[in-house]
């Protein structure tokens, strides 16, 4: 799951990518609400959620969110800010805001607020993610066929392995170039080796093959990579 955090705060900024990072997000953190935009009205990068503080260089806050919510856009957002009067909490909830957490806060509160956003929100991850017989559970960074009458062939995977797999699974039978992999799973202030998708690919395969799933991700050559869930077949 990708996050767009907009946050001035450095000190608080840093320690919301950390804790987020530590949980499984992939999170762009930017400063003020300009370039929050310029992030927003990229095509290549999809967000699952949005963070954005109230008072921000450039676009505040809530210009930014009126502004995604003017292009229809349902991302769904969490607004930070001190503004603490019941008429700030209306304002930022009118403007298209989900949710609402005055600072200071707690960090298991803001990942509480953020697990709340993903179960009422339907077009959020939910608990497992199931394509075919492949099933991904979000709790134990596990994948399993489902139809298997034996024990699940559980396969522990890294965060970067599970990002992509789950990634694949969203998208299956669609080619999936290098360049949209990079944009999605990597964040845009990282600047990873030129091999690292096939890297990682290749790392995943590996894992799955163990397990019996033969050729569940293809390499269409000259154009990236396809998830395709009719070639899974159990041990």
């Amino acid at each position: 799951m990708r996050i767009l955090l907009v946050e001035d705060e450095l000190d608080l900024g840093k320690a919301i990518k950390r804790i987020l990072h530590q949980h499984g997000y992939v999170v762009d953190w930017v400063e003020d609400g300009t370039a929050a935009w310029c992030y927003l009205d990229d095509n290549q990068t999809e967000y699952n959620l949005g963070i954005f503080d109230w008072l921000l260089p450039g676009l505040s806050g809530i210009e930014l969110l009126k502004r995604l919510r003017s292009h229809n856009d349902n991302l769904p957002v969490l607004m930070l800010t001190a503004k603490d009067s019941i008429d700030d909490r209306v304002a930022g909830l009118d403007a298209g805001a989900d949710d609402y957490l005055v600072k200071p806060f707690g960090m298991r509160e803001l990942l509480a607020r953020l697990r709340a956003l993903q179960r009422r929100s339907p077009n959020l991850t939910p608990q497992r993610l199931q394509v075919g017989d492949l099933v991904l559970d979000y709790a134990t960074n596990q994948v399993w066929n489902e139809d298997q009458t034996a024990a699940k062939q559980e396969i522990t995977l890294t965060l970067k392995e599970f990002q992509l797999l789950e990634y694949f699974m969203r998208h299956p039978h669609q080619i999936l170039t290098r360049e949209q992999l990079l944009a999605q799973l990597w964040e845009w202030d990282t600047e990873p080796v030129s091999n690292v998708v096939a890297a990682q690919i290749r790392l995943l395969r590996r894992k799955l093959s163990q397990q019996g799933y033969e050729d569940v991700i293809e390499t269409v050559y000259g154009l990236g990579y396809r998830f395709s869930p009719e070639n899974i077949t159990s041990q």
